[in-house]
């Protein structure tokens, strides 16, 4: 049972970073340049939860702008909003889910101890 109460809370952590992630991608949609990272959950060695986080260099859209009167060629971020919102729903809900399990573990526990005393 405890076991179970570790790979919830893992879990929990690891749903924290990748709303972390995504809403760093988010606030930075407008930053010239910016590259977007992406944080991957996989099951760790424990049976828990762990993030591995990777950037994404794939090149932003390209675009002109004048600066002391001659052409200068940037590249916005490659972030996209349709991508990273139904990030933020998956993080909310994992998030979620997670709670509501530690949330049925401690009443199972609290009924073992109360039969048990």
């Amino acid at each position: 049972m405890i076991s179970a109460i570790s790979n919830s809370v893992s879990a929990l952590q690891a749903h924290i970073k990748k709303l972390g992630i995504t809403a760093n991608n988010i606030a930075n949609v407008n930053s010239e340049g910016y590259k977007k990272y992406r944080a991957v959950m996989e099951e760790d060695s424990l049976g828990g939860v762990k993030v591995n986080i990777t950037r994404v260099n794939t090149p932003g859209h390209p675009y002109e702008v004048i600066e002391d009167g001659h052409p200068v060629q940037k590249e916005s971020s490659n972030v996209d909003l349709s991508e990273e919102l139904p990030n933020l729903m998956i993080a909310k809900r994992g998030y979620q889910a997670n709670v509501k399990a530690i949330q049925a573990q401690e009443k199972i526990l609290g009924s073992l101890l109360d039969i048990i005393t």
